[in-house]
């Protein structure tokens, strides 16, 4: 009789646009169909959509091709554009945490193919007084909504940011590595856990894939046998 009650006063209501929905962290049939979710062919290593029907078998991008990515897999739940870019920068900037919970479920249908058993779920970190700002990553509340969803192991602090980067907006591809270059690391206590096992990197939008390099360079150095990563929006080049 409490839920119902609640429900009357509070009913649920769509994540984008506050129009009421049958369930909680969802989204309305208009939102839905304006989001680019990813589907049908898509790169192996990054997830950006690429023309033509998915034959399957393993299909990269121009980008992965030029610059080969340390990394062996990758999806993305979406493009980082118009309404979805919107939802993201919400969730990234306006302390709409309640966005990880729908945002996990949408990486997961999008990654369930480079799924493994025992991998470890790991999100990319942001250093220590960015995180003091902002109050929370938001990688990281992905990450751990994705590892539940998903029955893995999640470490939320088996990356840590070395030193503190520039902001990559406006910055070219060369600027953002360069910008990262050295600045993540694995953290020593987890080393060991580390060891051997598939690495799942989580973070919220992939552009020129210089952070999860980084991150997957770290954790390649510090023993683990291979490193996959899953986003929550992908910017791609227009077609």
């Amino acid at each position: 009789m409490f839920q119902s009650a609640l429900r009357l006063i509070y009913p649920p209501r769509c994540v984008s646009c506050g129009e009421m929905v049958e369930r909680d962290f969802a989204l309305c049939m208009t939102c839905w169909g304006q989001m680019d979710f990813i589907a049908g062919l898509v790169c192996d290593c990054c997830g950006t959509p690429l023309p033509g029907e998915d034959g399957g078998t393993p299909e990269y991008c121009d980008d992965c091709l030029a610059r080969p990515r340390p990394w062996s897999r990758g999806r993305a739940a979406l493009l980082y554009r118009d309404k979805a870019r919107k939802l993201v920068l919400s969730f990234k900037h306006g302390d709409r945490t309640e966005l990880a919970r729908p945002a996990a479920e949408w990486m997961l249908r999008a990654g369930r193919a480079i799924l493994t058993p025992g991998m470890v779920v790991a999100p990319v970190p942001l250093h220590r007084w960015r995180l003091l700002r902002r109050r929370y990553n938001q990688a990281a509340l992905l990450s751990q909504a994705l590892a539940e969803g998903a029955s893995l192991a999640h470490i939320p602090d088996l990356l840590i940011r070395r030193r503190k980067t520039r902001v990559q907006d406006g910055m070219g591809a060369e600027q953002r590595f360069a910008n990262l270059a050295g600045a993540i690391a694995v953290h020593p206590r987890h080393r060991e856990r580390l060891r051997d096992r598939t690495v799942l990197l989580v973070d919220d939008v992939m552009t020129s894939g210089a952070t999860l390099s980084v991150a997957a360079e770290a954790c390649l150095a510090a023993g683990a046998k291979e490193v996959r990563i899953l986003v929550l929006a992908r910017v791609a080049k227009a077609s």
